[in-house]
């Protein structure tokens, strides 16, 4: 497997990854706005309905021309494309990046089923038709190692563009809140998620702060709340913030529930997938 991981971990290594070039000193909480390309592998995921693009979900720059998204988030009956750069929705800053996305770059884990979303696996690779072009805006993410578990209340961040508040509105400038993990032995608990929790999974939050993103059980499961598929960051001991979630799930009853943390599908659970989908494409 080293000859499928060695070009990835090249390109991480030259990139310095996970080392924003605008750092926010005093990371904000409650959902507050980020300050402005500080998660500079932060991408909004767009689909296109009547001739205008428009954000659905979130996701991860881990290469040049590779985005790391959630299962959920893709449709083969829709057309996408990808904006990196991004910080304020309502205006054009410059430092923006439109890439299309062809329809057959589209990988979503072949495990992952639609109609059961607390079965796992929701987890997706989209190839961009052109690489990014890296610099101070836009950056690639590290991911952790393979089979890494964060410890019981670390400090991770979640960010995006998803709704405020439940069924509330999604946000012109991007979001960040502080959501502490909540390890599997107390996440699993029958009075907290109990059996729809699975070992590949990472909880975090559980209170005040959450992300907005599918709902368990809501029908159809494809209505999306806007935080789908972007990245839990979390720092490492170098210093560097490493994505160990993908946004998955929340509660049915909200996207702010006590005993109900935000559902990420733990990367670290899908580095060999991640590595040979995108050493074989």
């Amino acid at each position: 497997m080293l000859w499928l991981l060695s070009p990835l971990l090249f390109v991480a290594i030259a990139s310095g990854c996970g080392r924003p070039s605008f750092n926010n000193s005093s990371r904000v909480v409650n959902g507050e706005d980020a300050v402005p390309y500080s998660w500079s592998w932060q991408v909004s995921l767009q689909y296109e309905k009547d001739g205008t693009f428009r954000h659905t979900c979130g996701g991860s720059l881990i290469a040049p021309d590779w985005v790391l998204t959630a299962g959920h988030c893709i449709s083969t009956s829709l057309t996408y494309q990808v904006v990196l750069g991004e910080y304020d929705r309502s205006v054009e800053e410059g430092p923006e990046q439109v890439i299309p996305i062809n329809g057959e770059d589209l990988f979503v884990h072949p495990k992952w089923n639609p109609n059961c979303v607390s079965c796992g696996n929701d987890i997706a690779l989209i190839k961009l038709s052109r690489s990014a072009q890296l610099g101070d805006h836009v950056q690639l993410a590290c991911l952790p190692p393979a089979g890494d578990i964060l410890p019981n209340e670390s400090p991770c961040y979640i960010s995006g563009w998803g709704r405020l508040y439940t069924n509330g509105p999604l946000p012109d400038k991007l979001q960040q809140a502080l959501l502490p993990v909540v390890d599997y032995k107390h996440c699993s608990r029958w009075d907290w998620w109990g059996f729809s929790v699975k070992s590949t999974m990472v909880c975090a939050g559980g209170d005040k702060e959450s992300g907005c993103n599918i709902w368990l059980n809501q029908h159809p499961p494809w209505l999306l709340q806007g935080d789908s598929g972007g990245p839990l960051n979390c720092p490492a001991g170098d210093g560097t913030w490493q994505v160990h979630g993908v946004t998955s799930f929340v509660s049915s009853l909200g996207c702010n529930t006590r005993k109900k943390p935000t559902v990420f599908t733990r990367v670290s659970a899908f580095n060999d997938w991640i590595e040979e989908t995108m050493a074989s494409h």
